[in-house]
């Protein structure tokens, strides 16, 4: 062996050594992956895909640490096409043009195709998803996009049209455990069971994260036992609290809307305390104040409405607190707006009126304004029957009776019911 090359192969293993465990334990084969069963299980889609080599443009989408740069990784080493990689926080169209005509290139010149990973792929702007599209759509390579955030929002409809999205789930326990082993036994260490039972239960399906937190436990414990290296350990419960000083919650755009959903539907089934969750939730991870109290206000009036007239006021006076009064101290102010409208009647009638009626007039059930309802307060109406017939509820008598509900309406539209109670008699 050449002296350059011992030194770099030396280099290169000294690396390893000191790479952070996750980074460590990283699959080399699909049987080595954890998790994600729905794609990667003998027969599954994405593992056909793989195995066979006949990949094409893919978006592999979920939350942090459920393998999405794993898989691109397994990929690249059981691919035979190139495979290039790309960040989409340093690089730029002049990278992505660079790597389309390297594409280009190794197709004609030797016949092999180009795989190119795309690290986030939801950083890069439009021109620079623009600039993939043509690459993309005529084969010239393959795309392997990795996002946190859903794809839907994020990547540009082209570019999500011509490419096969795969959602990672997060980790479930049983995978979080295989993990924690694996990484116990790369530490030369062993873990009291609270311990370990604490590292599962703030993972949140991150397998990255878990991996992270037993590495820096394992390190606390070396140094309290005054152990080095690579010495046989224990870790105690000790050792992962102070590993996990603080777990930062996740809530990306995708969190956004299915937090808010889970919320609202929440309140309307007047589950107090989910919705009080769901609003903790929201305002640890930084969630704006006034869009939770806006959404309380549209829900006072499409879920409760007329069933209880005072909810609207509650969520209002909320909306204007939050105004006045600003966070932390607000959260107290949404949390009581939020379990009044939990246990207040629920009805949608006054929704359902409305929207009925707006798509009646939207199809063009309109009809003429009666005579007798028409403005009567300018010179020469009267002549035209304008007014003819009114009579005002406030003067009405038993000779002359006010119209009936049915006559307000265009004669075409007699007899048509907008608002009806809801079941069980609640408005």
């Amino acid at each position: 062996m050449e002296s350059g090359d011992l030194f770099s192969a030396t280099a290169a293993e000294q690396l390893r050594r000191q790479a952070p465990l996750a980074a460590r334990l990283r699959p080399r084969n699909l049987d080595e992956v954890v998790g994600q069963g729905h794609l990667l299980a003998r027969g599954a889609p994405l593992r056909a895909l793989i195995e066979g080599d006949r990949l094409t443009s893919v978006i592999l989408w979920g939350p942090p640490g459920t393998g999405k740069t794993t898989l691109a990784e397994v990929i690249a080493a059981s691919s035979k096409a190139h495979f290039v990689r790309i960040s989409a926080v340093s690089s730029g169209v002049k990278d992505v043009r660079e790597a389309i005509v390297a594409a280009q290139d190794m197709l004609g010149q030797h016949g092999r195709r180009t795989i190119v990973f795309v690290d986030e792929i939801h950083r890069f702007n439009t021109t620079q998803q623009d600039a993939l599209l043509p690459a993309v759509e005529s084969g010239t390579l393959i795309l392997v996009g990795a996002t946190t955030e859903n794809p839907f929002f994020e990547v540009n409809a082209p570019l999500r049209s011509r490419s096969t999205l795969f959602r990672l789930e997060p980790l479930s326990r049983v995978d979080l455990g295989h993990l924690v082993d694996r990484g116990l036994a790369a530490e030369n260490a062993t873990i009291d069971a609270q311990a370990k039972a604490h590292l599962l239960s703030v993972a949140q399906g991150d397998g990255r994260q878990i991996l992270t937190s037993l590495e820096v436990a394992c390190a606390l414990a070396r140094a309290e036992s005054g152990q080095m290296g690579s010495s046989a350990v224990h870790v105690s419960l000790a050792a992962v609290e102070g590993a996990i000083s603080t777990s930062a919650l996740r809530y990306g755009r995708d969190d956004h809307y299915d937090v808010i959903s889970a919320f609202i539907k929440s309140v309307r089934g007047s589950s107090v305390d989910a919705a009080v969750h769901w609003l903790a939730r929201m305002l640890v991870a930084g969630e704006n104040p006034r869009f939770i109290a806006r959404r309380l206000v549209i829900l006072a009036s499409e879920d409760i409405g007329a069933a209880d007239p005072t909810s609207l006021v509650i969520a209002t006076a909320c909306a204007q607190a939050v105004e006045h009064v600003g966070m932390p101290e607000a959260q107290l102010t949404l949390a009581q707006a939020v379990v009044h409208l939990c246990r207040a009647p629920k009805s949608d009638a006054v929704s359902r009126a409305i929207w009925q009626a707006m798509d009646d007039v939207r199809a063009g059930d309109i009809g003429e304004v009666p005579p007798f309802l028409r403005d009567a307060h300018y010179a020469g109406a009267t002549a035209l029957g304008h007014g003819d017939g009114y009579v005002s509820p406030h003067v009405a008598t038993s000779s002359r009776p006010a119209a009936e509900m049915d006559d307000y309406l265009p004669e075409q539209l007699r007899g048509r019911r907008y608002y009806r109670e809801s079941p069980g008699g609640s408005s």
